[in-house]
């Protein structure tokens, strides 16, 4: 019987969960991810995880609740330091492992290994064959589980920046849909968050559903090429170190100097350090071009749907009035 692998549906799942997939399935193992983010999910991890942490970090801690009610044999939570070179991942992300192993008993045995890219790229190949080993003591099918994520991964990245959003992204690779072409919308409105932000549908009170339903087309920093992202956050007078800050700078202002782009929502995490500060780089950086009306949506466990949704309506209005002046100014020239 093959060994239950359990992925969280948190964190960096919309990142890499292509290749965790591929990896583990190339080993022989099955795996299995958690549910879609719930109350339950969410309630399970408000009272697990300490009061400090942020809301991601807090519902992470569900889902992994939620992969130990299923008896997975493992539960893969790497211990994420650095993905780039010179650069780092958040702290907390780095700590989940071990905030985990104190606060919850009765797990199953949790692979923690640690990814550091911050002087070599080749720790990362490292860090898989040592996951390997774990199922098989043939480095070449480690190898070749290793290249086959990899080569996964790069689909997955593809399918994003041809306009794939990630859950249908999957849906493609898994042959259970086809990509779907993109529908036509009088708005295009830029939503800039940290993928298990603003693709929780729980979470983000199901943003990108309810801003497809009112008219408006939703693109994401991960459909914008990594060049272009480091590009424009290169602008800033001091790198950021944060690559998912990073990420959310270049994104927005890419997006504030987009013709296309009729409204930007910055959705961001309350507790989350980072995520203040790069907020208020990317709605100074609006204010500044004066052009792109700009939203900024901060999410907790006590965030109301019915707030969101207003004020997501209201913006929306005030985007179409505002595309409406500039028609009427134009066609008055």
């Amino acid at each position: 019987m093959p060994a239950g692998v359990g992925i969280p549906r948190a964190l960096l799942y919309y990142y890499y969960y292509p290749l965790w997939k591929e990896f583990f399935k190339t080993l022989g193992c099955e795996v299995i991810i958690s549910d879609k983010t719930n109350k339950a999910i969410l309630n399970d991890g408000l009272s697990h995880c300490v009061d400090e942490a942020c809301l991601p970090v807090k519902l992470a801690f569900g889902h992994v609740l939620n992969l130990a009610a299923k008896k997975v044999d493992y539960i893969f939570i790497p211990r994420l330091v650095s993905v780039a070179k010179g650069e780092y991942i958040c702290p907390k992300f780095l700590g989940f492992p071990d905030m985990v192993k104190h606060s919850l008993t009765g797990l199953p045995e949790i692979i923690d290994v640690t990814i550091n890219m911050r002087l070599k790229h080749r720790e990362l190949s490292k860090a898989y064959t040592q996951v390997g080993k774990l199922f098989t003591g043939n480095r070449v099918k480690i190898w070749q589980a290793y290249r086959r994520g990899e080569k996964a991964l790069k689909r997955y990245n593809q399918l994003l920046l041809e306009g794939c959003l990630p859950e249908e992204a999957f849906a493609v690779m898994e042959g259970k849909q086809k990509q779907s072409k993109l529908n036509s919308h009088d708005l295009k409105i830029a939503v800039i968050g940290h993928p298990y932000n603003i693709y929780d549908p729980y979470i983000s009170m199901n943003i990108i559903k309810r801003l497809n339903s009112m008219g408006a087309r939703v693109v994401t920093a991960d459909q914008l090429p990594e060049e272009v992202v480091r590009r424009e956050a290169a602008n800033l007078p001091k790198k950021l170190f944060w690559t998912l800050g990073q990420r959310m700078v270049g994104a927005g202002y890419s997006f504030v100097k987009d013709n296309n782009i009729d409204g930007i929502i910055n959705i961001v995490a309350f507790a989350c350090g980072p995520d203040s500060m790069t907020g208020e780089l990317i709605a100074r950086s609006s204010r500044k071009a004066g052009q792109t009306p700009f939203l900024n949506l901060t999410l907790d466990e006590h965030t109301g749907e019915a707030g969101v949704v207003t004020r997501i309506e209201a913006f929306l209005d005030m985007v179409r009035w505002k595309k409406s002046q500039q028609a009427a100014g134009l066609g008055s020239a």
